[in-house]
């Protein structure tokens, strides 16, 4: 159950999700308002702003994010589990992101404005670009 006054803001940013060798350095090209690194003995995962990634860098592009606003306590549960199966059910994949302090939601960019409709017909708070500038 999602829990009331939840906010989600919309990233100015578009993003991309790149895809490196295990072994890469992290690289210096990774700027934006979001800026993520996973490493595996798979990949580097680099999530940034799409307009800083090198032509050649395998990547998903023309992504937007939703954050989670505030601070999250480490006790809380279902907050992604709720905001995805909002977007689930009606056909948006996410890619998600957790920080220290809260969460982040990668949806396609043509998908941003279905899932925003979504999310606050469940109740949520979403805020818009728009209102962000």
């Amino acid at each position: 159950m999602q829990p009331t006054g939840l906010t989600l803001s919309v990233l100015p940013d578009r993003f991309a999700v790149c895809q490196l060798p295990p072994d890469s350095p992290l690289p210096s090209w990774a700027s934006g308002s979001l800026v993520a690194f996973v490493r595996t003995a798979d990949e580097l995962s680099v999530v940034c702003a799409e307009s800083a990634v090198p032509l050649g860098v395998p990547r998903e592009g023309d992504l937007s994010a939703l954050k989670v606003e505030g601070t999250l306590e480490f006790g809380l549960t279902g907050i992604l589990a709720g905001i995805s199966a909002t977007l689930a059910a009606v056909g948006i994949t996410i890619f998600a992101i957790s920080t220290y302090n809260t969460d982040y939601i990668l949806v396609r960019h043509a998908s941003l404005e279905r899932a925003c409709r979504a999310l606050r017909l469940e109740g949520y708070t979403v805020l818009s670009e728009s209102k962000l500038q």
